[in-house]
């Protein structure tokens, strides 16, 4: 059931980063959260109230402050995926983001055997190799690419999200759930304040368009499921294997990304997947 409910989380993760970066690259990222946030906190306090089980305040202490290691993700992410290829950004942030569960996971005593730490080190490496892409005018053939830097950001802030919600516990229900949301949410209003105080133009205007408008409230709605399976399963499992399988995500938006917009993968972005596969199924293996 571990298994399942993480690979769940990895399924709904990938779909709902192909829709925010899709709907990213029509409008701002600033404007699709604002859509797409305030969407999965009204879901999950209507999920949470239907519970019926009562807030602590451990539990909803944890969940705020995943919700704002996640909002730097978001930010982070959507930027990435506005303005690099899915195929590289994804897989970064992914593989960054699993790293830091397996790191918590050691410190807390979880022990592995050769086998995972020799997939954790394949999971790095891959890193590198997903994130080259051909080279503009003026540069090298093979450059790191210009949203790798934000897609590593996005992959540690919710690599903290996964370790910082794997503390709540169930006690409390969903509510952590939806105290993580509103986190998110405190995080994008920040924003939007302080850009609003430094230009004298909006800086957040409402996505335009039917298509933008499904994008952005699938994003939000996908994020919701993906974030329950991934709380069930962290509560029953080992944060670093449900970590880790969570972050099998890429594939599935490489895949769509790849189906939809025709993006190609150069040969080693092929072979950084190949690594990155292999790291990831050593990982669960052991």
């Amino acid at each position: 059931m571990v298994t399942v409910m993480a690979l769940a989380a990895a399924l709904f993760y990938g779909v709902g980063d192909f829709f925010g970066g899709a709907a990213s690259r029509r409008a701002t990222a600033l404007s699709v959260l604002m859509v797409s946030i305030p969407l999965g906190l009204a879901l999950l306090a209507v999920a949470a109230l239907a519970g019926g089980d009562a807030p602590d305040a451990a539990g909803v202490g944890w969940g705020l402050a995943s919700g704002l290691a996640s909002g730097v993700g978001f930010l982070a992410l959507y930027r990435a995926l506005a303005i690099g290829p899915m195929s590289v950004v994804a897989p970064v942030s992914a593989l960054a983001g699993a790293v830091v569960p397996v790191a918590a996971g050691l410190l807390a005593g979880e022990r592995f055997s050769g086998t995972v730490m020799s997939g954790v080190v394949l999971c790095v490496a891959a890193i590198g190799l997903v994130s080259m892409e051909p080279g503009k005018e003026g540069r090298s053939p093979w450059v790191l690419g210009e949203g790798l830097s934000l897609a590593l950001v996005a992959g540690t802030a919710f690599g903290v999200f996964f370790v910082l919600l794997s503390h709540a516990g169930e006690g409390s229900g969903l509510w952590p759930l939806v105290l993580s949301r509103a986190g998110v949410l405190t995080v994008v209003l920040g924003v939007v304040v302080l850009l609003a105080c430094s230009s004298s133009r909006p800086p957040v205007s409402m996505p335009r368009g039917r298509t933008t408008w499904a994008l952005a409230l699938g994003a939000g709605a996908l994020d919701v499921v993906a974030n329950v399976a991934y709380f069930k399963a962290v509560n029953a499992g080992m944060l670093s294997i449900v970590g880790v399988l969570t972050s099998l995500y890429p594939a599935v938006t490489v895949l769509l990304a790849w189906l939809v917009h025709k993006e190609r993968l150069q040969v080693a972005q092929r072979f950084g997947l190949v690594v990155a596969l292999t790291g990831v199924a050593l990982v669960t293996s052991g």
